[in-house]
Order: structure tokens, then sequence, then C-alpha cells
């Protein structure tokens, strides 16, 4: 299965891209370099003159691709989001049981992808991306013309697999889609706050203890619903 999803290429919202940059050898390298750079740098110190001399190419070219770099980093968010989509249709393709699929999208949401291979893009190196910097891509005065763009599809589709997994477990649970996001959005901040703000939170909540604590409060939330 891990060898089937590595060769798989995730579709992302055409308004994202001014040229689909997996068609042709400068577009694939503008994406895994930029993901590379915005990893190690941060958005803010990320430019296209800085990706365009890792790439030995101008940023001419660049624009051609991407219109800007926050249409490039909601693109590399909308990728991982997709991924990750991928990874809890694989990963519970073969569970009848509803409460063992939700485990499996709560250890997804808590720990990221599974399947950590991709010849694309590297969803290890995407994850980082998301954590440090997906806040960014969304919280901007261009939100709502994005969102009528269609370009959170990926993020939606995602969170709406889990929500219908939720109404499965409890169909008169009146909040499944707040819960996932509240939990998605949740478990990037406990993953950042770990590593950057660790007064926000135990010192010993690591990976385990994370999906612990997140499949606790979902299980308990929907069960004790009224």
């Amino acid at each position: 299965m891990e060898a089937i999803l590595s060769k798989m290429k995730v579709e992302v919202n055409p308004n994202l891209y001014q040229k689909e940059p997996f068609s042709s050898s400068l577009g694939v390298s503008i994406v895994q370099e930029s993901a590379r750079l915005i990893q190690e740098l941060g958005l803010e110190n990320f430019t296209f003159k800085k990706l365009s001399q890792e790439i030995g190419s101008t940023e001419a070219a660049i624009y051609r691709y991407f219109e800007n770099k926050h249409k490039l980093l909601l693109y590399l968010t909308a990728w991982y989001w997709g991924w990750m989509e991928h990874n809890l249709v694989f990963g519970t393709a073969n569970l009848n049981d509803p409460a063992e699929r939700l485990s499996v999208a709560i250890r997804l949401l808590s720990d990221g992808p599974i399947f950590q291979k991709n010849d694309y893009l590297n969803p290890v190196s995407l994850r980082e991306i998301v954590i440090n910097e997906s806040l960014k891509g969304f919280l901007t005065k261009e939100v709502d013309n994005e969102h009528e763009a269609g370009v959170f599809a990926q993020v939606y589709k995602f969170g709406e697999r889990i929500a219908d997994i939720i109404s499965e477990l409890n169909p008169n649970y009146k909040f499944p889609k707040t819960l996932v996001y509240t939990v998605l959005e949740s478990s990037l901040l406990q993953n950042f706050n770990s590593k950057h703000l660790p007064g926000m939170t135990e010192n010993s909540f690591n990976k385990l203890e994370r999906y612990k604590f997140f499949h606790q409060l979902v299980v308990k939330t929907i069960q004790n619903d009224n």
C-alpha cells in the first residue's frame, strides 16, 4: 500500500497556481525546493529571489508558476491536506468499526501522516510547514475570496471524512465538523507549543500522550452529548 501511495500525486485546486508545477522539471524544482526553504527559513524570510538562486533559474520563471509566495504556501498546505485524506482513506479501508476508523483519524490529526514517503513532495517536511506556517496562509484579508475559489477544498474534504465517522458513532451529535476542526487546529498548535512555547503545555506531552489526549477529548465529547 505504501508503494502505491508513494507514486500518487495529490490533485490541488488550479486556482492556486498559474501553471501546473508537476508539468515540468522546473515546476518540480520550484515546489520541492520551496518546501525545503520555507521549512528552513520561515515564510517571512523566504523569497522568490532566494528560491531562484537555489534552483538556478530566474524570479520571472517562478512567477509563471505561482503568483506570489502566499499562493505557493497555500499550494503546499493544500497538497499536505490532500495527502492526509489519502492516508485516511487507505488507512481505514479495511476497518468496518467506526471506532477503529476514528482512532486512525485522530492519530493522523495528532501525529501526522501514517504513510511518510512520496515521490513528489516530502509529507514529513510539509507537516513541519503546516505546523509552523499554515495559519499565515488563511488569516488574511483575502480568505473569503480564496474560500469562494475553492482553495481550501483539500482540508475541507479531509475534515468532512472524519466528521462522517463521528456521525456514524453518534448520529445525534450536532457539531461533528466543529469538533474535528477544533482538534485539527489545536493539534497543530500543541505541536508548535511543545517546541517553541513549552509554558503552554506539559513537558511530557509527547506523541503518544498527544494522541491519548485528543482521542479522549473526542470520544468523551461525543459520548456525553445530550
